[in-house]
């Protein structure tokens, strides 16, 4: 189980930079114009929430076959914890109120996560099925279908990388599948 805390007993944890680096590409791969432009993603706070979530889940569950992932994944959770911690504050969210907001975030990463994995398991329609629910709200079947295949996409380009070219950012996220205009081939 990730747990924000395990940096205070383990300090072979990845350095902070290579930490940085792989949630910088994350961040940014999830706030790529596309998802909320062309495949109707929320251009809301909890809709970047939901693709930084799902750009998460697929570096950790990569890194969970890697040799040296499960410090990398624990790193990484870590800088999502303080990331999601530091955008509550920066939305004026009282320190009273975070506590119970981060427990929010938590439920809603493993939830989603949970999901995720599950569908993943079962193909490219139960896939769409669950990024439909988690990220679309139900709605934009064919935005669904086109996530998941993207998700598909990034799950096969990610898995040559073992630890060291996902600790060295040697990697990069495919562009994401956008609907084609109507008559084109």
């Amino acid at each position: 189980m990730l747990w924000p805390f395990n940096r205070f007993r383990n300090p072979s944890l990845p350095s902070r930079g290579t930490i940085e680096a792989i949630y910088g590409m994350i961040v940014a791969q999830a706030r790529e114009p596309a998802f909320y432009a062309t495949l109707n993603v929320r251009d809301t706070v909890d809709g970047r929430f939901d693709m930084v979530v799902l750009h998460l889940w697929m570096v950790l569950r990569h890194l969970r076959t890697t040799d040296g992932g499960d410090s990398l994944s624990q790193g990484l959770f870590d800088r999502f914890c303080e990331d999601m911690d530091g955008n509550l504050r920066e939305m004026g969210v009282g320190d009273l109120t975070v506590p119970k907001r981060m427990q929010a975030f938590g439920e809603a990463f493993y939830g989603r996560t949970a999901a995720y994995d599950l569908a993943l398991a079962g193909g490219e329609d139960d896939l769409a099925q669950s990024i439909g629910r988690n990220v679309l709200n139900g709605a934009h079947p064919d935005s669904a279908r086109l996530l998941a295949r993207y998700v598909l996409a990034v799950v096969a380009a990610l898995a040559p990388a073992d630890g060291a070219a996902l600790a060295a950012g040697t990697w990069h996220f495919p562009q994401p599948i956008v609907p084609q205009p109507a008559g084109a081939s």
